[in-house]
């Protein structure tokens, strides 16, 4: 049994001709329409929809962004359809055909175990807010967790039943909601399979509600997130070994020692807090391995500054900026798979 889900904020006027067409299939068990605080004038499209058997019709009295629509029709499956194999999500926008919904359906069918990710192609006839968008998202995607998803914004999503009541943990309530969804299946270790779908875009895509500056900052945010306390602890830590560096006659230990301890204070409370959201785990499981961390990587660093000091003669600025660039990809990973796991 498969359930589809439909977020809408300001649906397109064809969605009623288009969730006929879902029943039609008769793939979906029920599909359940979430109406995300839409403008009044779009009350005759959800009131005809309402009318509909197959239809489960729920309601926010404003405007709480698409994640929290999802996490509404997500929490309607878990509390009422635990029979389910899963549900499909599809974007009320027209931008995914009927062919394409059924396609991760069935894939979905054959994989219960999987996150389905319908991926679009991106070519010349892709608006230029769509093709910007998922470059970089992509991109930077990729560079922080390691996960090569071509297209992870895509909306039209195969959901296990498994992974449901996790993702309603999930803080986000906006667009980042897809994407903290893909992080949140790596860390359950739920695999992401991701199948092409056709790329429709309804005049140059303007009914979608995505904001492309103001919603992708909050998306690139998430994956900014370590890197901003990064960068900070990283300034933190670099005043205060220069000024050590050359009060205590040039000793590098000493005044890694004296940064590092400053530095890691620092990082620790707000990585935990801020970076990973993990500040209900308690201190004695995470500080202990927190500091194992932090003493590895300043020992490693010590020997990479001292090496490029030696060997190719660097002075010990650009030396330790070199060495510190290279820990801060080591200390993401350990850090995000084995300290702060939640």
């Amino acid at each position: 049994m498969l359930i589809a889900l439909i977020p809408a904020y300001n649906p397109i006027k064809t969605l009623p001709d288009y969730i006929d067409e879902l029943i039609a299939s008769q793939i979906f068990y029920r599909i359940i329409l979430v109406n995300d605080g839409s403008h009044p004038e779009h009350r005759l499209i959800f009131d005809a929809l309402q009318k509909k058997t197959n239809v489960i019709f729920l309601e926010h009295a404003i405007n709480q962004g698409k994640g929290a629509a999802l996490k509404t029709g997500l929490n309607e499956v878990a509390l009422h359809f635990p029979e389910a194999m899963g549900v499909v999500t599809i974007d009320a926008d027209g931008q995914h055909c009927i062919k394409d919904a059924c396609k991760v359906a069935e894939t979905l069918q054959k994989h219960p175990t999987h996150l389905i990710v319908g991926g679009r192609k991106f070519d010349t006839q892709t608006p230029a807010r769509s093709a910007v968008g998922n470059f970089l998202t992509r991109h930077l995607f990729k560079l922080m967790t390691g996960l090569k998803i071509h297209d992870t914004q895509s909306g039209l999503r195969g959901i296990p039943f498994a992974m449901i009541k996790p993702l309603l943990n999930i803080e986000s309530n906006g667009y980042e909601y897809e994407l903290d969804m893909l992080m949140q299946s790596q860390r359950l270790g739920f695999k992401i399979l991701e199948t092409p779908i056709t790329t429709i875009y309804l005049n140059d895509n303007q009914h979608s509600s995505f904001r492309p500056i103001l919603d992708s900052l909050r998306i690139y945010f998430v994956l900014f997130r370590f890197s901003i306390i990064a960068g900070l602890s990283a300034l933190l830590d670099y005043g205060i070994f220069i000024l050590i560096y050359y009060l205590i006659d040039k000793n590098v230990f000493a005044a890694l020692v004296c940064s590092r301890i400053c530095s890691i204070t620092f990082n620790y409370l707000n990585v935990r807090k801020f970076a990973f959201k993990a500040s209900g785990m308690q201190h004695h499981r995470t500080l202990p391995k927190y500091l194992l961390l932090a003493c590895f990587s300043g020992l490693i660093a010590y020997f990479f500054i001292i090496g490029f000091m030696s060997i190719f003669g660097w002075h010990v600025v650009p030396a330790k900026i070199a060495a510190e660039i290279i820990m801060f990809v080591v200390n993401f990973f350990i850090q995000r798979n084995l300290i702060f796991r939640k």
